[in-house]
């Protein structure tokens, strides 16, 4: 039986919000806009999202953990997507957000952008939708990657994700371009949030750099020795540059109550075969970005593993 655990946000207003991710991009890009706008359509080819919009009873689920993974993996963790949006109270939820694959379906490890309209009655699996994305390694020789549609609406080792009934409404649009600071895209935002509010801040979204290259690795295979240290999880996965346009699903949470959180977690798919896990841009002087997102209700935390640390975490 797999515990879970559920903590109730503050209601911050989106207005608030607003301020902080006003503040907090000024000090980190030349140009940036920050508003309250209507939801648009993310099912169109521009975005490839499952859900027409992010809005119905927003819950975000920390799935899992890093400690399944690192030092050593443990395989057996996998996470039925139907099942998680039913342990978050929301059966039948759009869920989107970053983690890992089931290894045991495509022979290996990977990354996985989630991308699931879950099934309304998890015993059946009926009106269940699959629109997710998955990056593995395709030449360890050559070391090179593809990203590719992932089938399936199960998960590995550990997630981070964005539920809501995928309903259109209102939204914090987030445009940025010119980075002249050192955080990236999202470190920005969730840093002024920890600042501005004493309480935790969940969001959960998607955003696109539009223009110029990110930082994005790839896991390889699982590693046939411990990583005792982030110096070894380092040189253990694989490192790309990669080419805009590049859709990112995105959950980060400005404080742990306690919970043992991932607090930011980002991973990204395109139509051009780049994807993986988001570390920031490489191109500062001409990366642009646009983002929607929404405030988080309450967090679930589901399987959280008994013995933990805070290496990997990146």
């Amino acid at each position: 039986m797999q515990s879970v655990r559920a903590h109730k946000l503050s209601c911050v207003p989106m207005t608030e919000i607003v301020e902080s991710f006003r503040t907090s991009l000024k000090a980190n890009f030349a140009n940036s806009s920050v508003e309250i706008v209507e939801c648009p359509d993310l099912r169109t080819q521009d975005w490839g999202i499952v859900s027409e919009g992010l809005g119905g009873c927003p819950r975000i689920a920390d799935v899992g953990g890093v400690p399944n993974l690192i030092p050593t993996p443990n395989t057996h963790k996998e996470y039925n997507l139907d099942q998680v949006a039913a342990q978050c109270d929301l059966a039948g939820a759009a869920v989107i957000g970053p983690s890992a694959v089931a290894s045991k379906l495509v022979g290996g490890n990977a990354e996985l952008i989630n991308n699931v309209r879950t099934s309304p009655d998890p015993s059946s699996g009926d009106h269940r939708t699959v629109k997710s994305y998955y990056s593995r390694i395709t030449d360890y020789e050559k070391v090179t990657y593809r990203c590719e549609p992932y089938p399936h609406h199960v998960l590995g080792l550990l997630g981070n994700l964005y539920l809501s009934r995928g309903a259109p409404g209102p939204v914090i649009k987030v445009t940025a371009s010119v980075r002249t600071g050192t955080d990236n895209f999202v470190t920005c935002l969730n840093r002024g949030l920890g600042r501005d509010f004493e309480e935790p801040v969940g969001v959960g979204g998607v955003f696109k750099v539009t223009k110029g290259k990110v930082k994005g690795h790839v896991m390889p295979h699982f590693s046939c020795t411990p990583l005792e240290s982030d110096k070894d999880v380092e040189k253990w996965l694989k490192f790309f540059e990669m080419n805009a346009p590049l859709v990112h699903t995105s959950v980060f949470v400005s404080k742990d109550p306690g919970l043992d959180l991932r607090l930011e977690h980002s991973h990204f798919f395109s139509y051009h075969g780049d994807g993986g896990h988001y570390h920031g841009d490489t191109t500062p002087g001409e990366v642009e970005y646009v983002g929607y997102f929404n405030l988080a209700e309450v967090i679930y935390r589901i399987d959280q593993p008994t013995i933990t640390h805070l290496i990997g975490r990146d």
